[in-house]
């Protein structure tokens, strides 16, 4: 029983360390969107970033020798793509025309509500009640900020970024239940690599003529996307998803919009206002009494026993 116990108690922790080490990836990866897209269109900044992280990907899996998915991990992993290789890129590119990355940064908050809400769905998990009360607080923090000041905000913006939260909260929640079996960095990997047939051509096609004359900070901005959130943040977050728990782990990402707006004000010289700020403190508290309340997946224990 002690032992038993022990276990819960380091599988969880694991959990949430690696997720946090993901979380912190994450949250630069709306400022260093807004730094490519003043440079490249968001089409091709979709395809391209995907196409470069994919090749990654496509590399390790084949040094690691790997094996291949099975025909019941293809449904999965097509949803992951679609997800979080294609959705959430596309649509907060096509959000941050309109809107700073400090206003779409604030839509992230609700982002583990809607995890939550697909970890019961797809996950097969049970979150106590007090737990769905904290991070609807959470949630409710941020997108109250948001409701306050969505006059001054482009409702297409706004528009934009609520799918572009949805279509990340499905691709999570099934990412993270197929990396209890898969392992986390092999279903991103394959999620990329299956994307590649279809972003390779894209991001060809729509390469800008004068694609080498955008400025160093796109530049920037794209390796960064590529590389870090496409790929390397990904690694870390699915492991922590599937240790510690899809709809618990899952609410470290109110932490991101703390994080992105520090990288904001920093990077992009963006405004921050107290508004923000104590919308963000109230969802970090949140967090906290979340995981006190959270319960670590069964699977996810049986996983960490079996390795």
């Amino acid at each position: 029983m002690i032992k038993t116990l022990q276990v819960k108690q380091a599988t969880t922790t694991q959990g949430w360390i690696s997720g946090l080490m993901g979380v912190m990836i994450f949250a630069g990866s709306l400022p260093a969107t807004k730094l490519a897209v003043m440079g490249f269109d968001p089409v091709f900044l979709t395809a391209i970033r995907a196409t470069l992280a994919a090749l990654l990907g496509g590399a390790i899996l084949l040094l690691c020798k790997q094996r291949r998915p099975t025909k019941a991990d293809l449904p999965a992993l097509i949803v992951v793509t679609l997800g979080v290789v294609v959705g959430f890129p596309l649509l907060s590119a096509q959000a941050l025309q309109y809107i700073t990355s400090a206003q779409a940064i604030v839509f992230v908050g609700v982002l583990p509500l809607f995890t939550a809400i697909f970890a019961v769905l797809r996950g097969g998990e049970r979150p106590s009640a007090l737990f769905w009360l904290f991070a609807l607080l959470g949630s409710l923090c941020i997108a109250g900020y948001a409701a306050a000041h969505s006059g001054e905000m482009s409702i297409l913006g706004a528009l934009w970024m609520l799918g572009s939260v949805i279509t990340c909260a499905v691709g999570y929640a099934e990412g993270a239940r197929l990396s209890r079996t898969l392992g986390g960095w092999q279903v991103i990997s394959w999620a990329l690599v299956i994307s590649l047939p279809l972003m390779l051509p894209i991001a060809y096609l729509t390469t800008p003529v004068d694609v080498l004359s955008a400025s160093a900070t796109a530049w920037l901005g794209l390796l960064y996307v590529s590389f870090f959130s496409m790929f390397i943040g990904f690694v870390f977050w699915y492991r922590g998803l599937a240790l510690g728990g899809i709809a618990a782990v899952g609410q470290l990402q109110l932490l991101q919009p703390f994080l992105g707006l520090i990288l904001a004000a920093f990077l992009l010289h963006e405004a921050v206002d107290m508004g923000m700020v104590i919308s963000t403190i109230g969802a970090l508290l949140c967090v906290v009494a979340a995981k006190k309340f959270a319960k670590p997946p069964a699977m996810a224990i049986r996983a960490k026993k079996a390795n």
